[in-house]
């Protein structure tokens, strides 16, 4: 049985684009027995908990969203990086619903994959903080100002300040 998460009707009711393809993509994702939830403000689905993927319309394009995208086996190198210090997530990008139809088979298959990962426990090995060269000139203002160091030593991966 599938379970819709009104948040998520109320969510994909105001979409000004990409309507068509999101509610396409929730119905493949729901399709994996996936719970539907709304997190930062974009339909995730999870399961046991984990997020498994998450479904967003771009400007340019709409996408499934994988957290953990990188362990998965991408034998028709379709995952894309979304931006260039991303550790583990990967996307599909659609430009229509077309394309979604026409790969909702492949869809499903990488959704089972990426399901299938998180029931086997696999982590991601993400970089530390202190694995990132820190540029001179700014290297030079933290000797220079210690609440800056302070500030920048407090912030989480996700960029909030805990002061």
């Amino acid at each position: 049985m599938i379970n819709m998460n009104t948040k998520v009707d109320e969510f994909l009711s105001r979409a000004d684009k990409w309507q068509e393809e999101l509610e396409k993509l929730r119905m493949i994702i729901l399709d994996r027995q996936l719970t539907e939830e709304l997190k930062w403000n974009v339909p995730i689905y999870t399961h046991n908990n984990n997020n498994i993927v998450g479904i967003n319309g771009l400007k340019e394009y709409c996408a499934v969203g994988f957290f953990k995208g990188v362990l998965l086996n991408d034998r028709m190198c379709i995952l894309v990086k979304p931006g260039e210090h991303t550790q583990s997530g990967r996307q599909m990008r659609f430009r229509s619903i077309q394309e979604i139809v026409e790969k909702q088979d492949i869809i499903k298959a990488y959704i089972y994959e990426a399901i299938e990962v998180e029931k086997a426990g696999l982590k991601v090995e993400h970089k530390k903080t202190a694995d990132y060269k820190i540029p001179e000139e700014f290297q030079q203002k933290l000797d220079k100002i210690p609440i800056l160091k302070i500030a920048f030593e407090a912030l989480t991966q996700g960029g909030n300040v805990h002061i």
